[in-house]
């Protein structure tokens, strides 16, 4: 298998909001970067991703994991990309990067990582039916008091979002620590429905168990919607 690489690429806001409203995505900011990103360098192969733009800002960087390196993403761009689709991508500036081979077991690490904790329920809860994709705290909720809220010893959502994240970290690495930075619900549209869910950023650090299990784990993202603009793990010293 290609090393995994991480990719960053300056974007104009103003040229993808335009780009995105004229091609019907201008719902939702995931989607359109899922489309922009599939259409210049192949579709899946730029993710999972996450932009990240200073309130206000006229530019934005957009961080990516892809199997591909500089030189390929770069031919795939300038055989197929549309020129509107160019103008939004700062290709020029495309900074790419081979990741570590191995992780080893121990290695402590920080992170930011921006996901949308759901699950898919295994049996009808509530009004939603089996499959169903929910709030992993309204899942939880419905688990343990199927018949209402209680006014008593409620659930934290915070708590029901951390093991969460730990168990979708799986046996790659243990959760140490992890701050929910930020909380929003925000809708997505997946084909002709939008369905609201939620939106958070967490702060944390990590304990690599499994090189290999880590490194597949970077590749593929943290939850659903790797290819949307969540689960990418950016990683930072540890203290």
């Amino acid at each position: 298998m290609n090393a995994l690489h991480l990719i960053s690429l300056p974007l104009d806001l103003a040229p993808l909001r335009r780009w995105a409203a004229m091609r019907g995505f201008g719902a939702d900011e995931g989607l359109a970067l899922h489309h922009l990103l599939s259409e210049t360098f192949g579709k899946g192969a730029t993710q999972p991703f996450r932009l990240m733009a200073a309130p206000g800002a006229a530019r934005a960087t957009l961080y990516a994991y892809a199997r591909s390196d500089e030189t390929n993403l770069r031919q795939t761009a300038r055989e197929c990309a549309t020129p509107d689709a160019l103008a939004v991508c700062g290709l020029a500036g495309l900074a790419v990067k081979e990741m570590p081979d191995t992780w080893r077991k121990g290695r402590r690490l920080a992170f930011d990582l921006r996901a949308r904790p759901t699950k898919r329920l295994l049996k009808p809860a509530g009004v939603f039916p089996k499959g169903a994709e929910i709030d992993a705290y309204l899942a939880e909720v419905l688990r343990r008091h199927p018949e209402g809220r209680p006014t008593e010893n409620p659930v934290e959502r915070e708590n029901v979002y951390r093991t969460w994240l730990a168990e979708r970290l799986g046996a790659a690495a243990t959760l140490d620590e992890a701050r929910l930075i930020r909380f929003e619900r925000r809708p997505v549209v997946r084909g002709k429905t939008s369905r609201e869910g939620p939106d958070v950023i967490w702060h944390g650090a990590l304990t690599v168990e499994d090189g290999a299990a880590f490194s597949a784990r970077l590749a593929s993202g943290v939850g659903r919607h790797a290819a949307f603009g969540y689960g990418m793990l950016l990683l930072r010293p540890a203290r």
